[in-house]
């Protein structure tokens, strides 16, 4: 439609570039067209290249995926080398090109971001986690799943400086123990989502610390965690009145005397009832599910 509106205008009528750039063409009507058309655009001519250079000065979400995960870093760099206003920062499974060298300089100077996504993203080191927590006070969302270079050290730093947190995904990052997580917890009291799935470290300790520390918590994923028990289940369901799921898929040590009281409160469970599941898996066997009267 743009492209449409471009060549149908006539010298008499004026040009396209002659509407207010900061006023019309950036907020109402480049903010509606794909990142990676807005690429292509610029390369229109020397006005529509200052327009787009223009746009992405200004721009507040910066969303890898729009491109494609194979953005050159060179491009990358000069994408958001003028840009101090980003407030959302996806970069989700760039580890193919993505590093230090080009992140730093991003996170330096945007001051506004509240949320980063970081998946994946296996080439980093924990500079960029102290980079982050030191230039992202208002940081409420952050995800560093599959990133196994976060560390305790790193951690520790973004509970310090980031205590507006409210989301976090620390998803298989394998070098994180319970002390971690508990300072995490003590630090940052407004979290409502955490995932700390597939880390066979974690323990009872940090979901007893999770519980008493995150009375706002609301979704807590604790997939693959082998070491957490019924104990802390419990503790979970005492100090978390607001808690809507729970993940405890594959933690062979949580049984259904914990999660019933959840269970019972409407909280959503990614397990099923020892009875349902029976009977999932004779109807899987046998091709029906018999009748039986679950009041018995």
């Amino acid at each position: 439609a743009l492209w449409c509106l471009m060549m149908s205008v006539t010298p008499t009528r004026g040009c396209l570039l002659d509407l207010p750039w900061e006023d019309i063409l950036v907020p109402h009507i480049l903010s509606h067209l794909p990142l990676q058309q807005l690429l292509s655009l610029q390369r229109v001519s020397k006005s529509f290249q200052s327009l787009i250079q223009l746009y992405l000065a200004n721009m507040r979400c910066f969303d890898s995926s729009q491109i494609g995960p194979a953005i050159p870093r060179a491009a990358f760099v000069n994408l958001l080398k003028d840009n101090e206003v980003l407030q959302q920062l996806a970069l989700q499974n760039c580890s193919d090109w993505l590093t230090d060298q080009e992140l730093l300089p991003v996170i330096g100077q945007n001051h506004h971001l509240h949320q980063i996504q970081l998946k994946g993203c296996a080439q980093l080191s924990r500079h960029a986690l102290v980079a982050i927590s030191l230039s992202c006070p208002n940081l409420r969302q952050l995800s560093l799943a599959h990133c196994e270079w976060v560390d305790s050290l790193s951690l520790r730093s973004l509970a310090d400086h980031c205590k507006a947190l409210e989301a976090v995904d620390l998803t298989a990052c394998r070098q994180l123990k319970d002390e971690a997580i508990c300072y995490l917890v003590q630090k940052c009291s407004r979290l409502k989502s955490l995932s700390l799935a597939v880390n066979a470290n974690v323990g009872d300790v940090a979901v007893e610390e999770t519980a008493k520390c995150c009375p706002e918590l609301e979704h807590l994923d604790l997939t693959g965690c082998l070491r957490v028990k019924n104990d802390s289940i419990r503790v979970l369901a005492e100090y978390c009145p607001k808690l809507r799921s729970l993940k405890v898929k594959h933690c062979h040590n949580v049984a259904e005397s914990s999660l019933s009281v959840l269970r019972s409160r409407g909280v959503e469970l990614d397990v099923e009832p020892p009875l349902q599941r029976a009977l999932v898996l004779l109807q899987d066997v046998v091709g029906f599910a018999p009748f039986i009267n679950l009041q018995i």
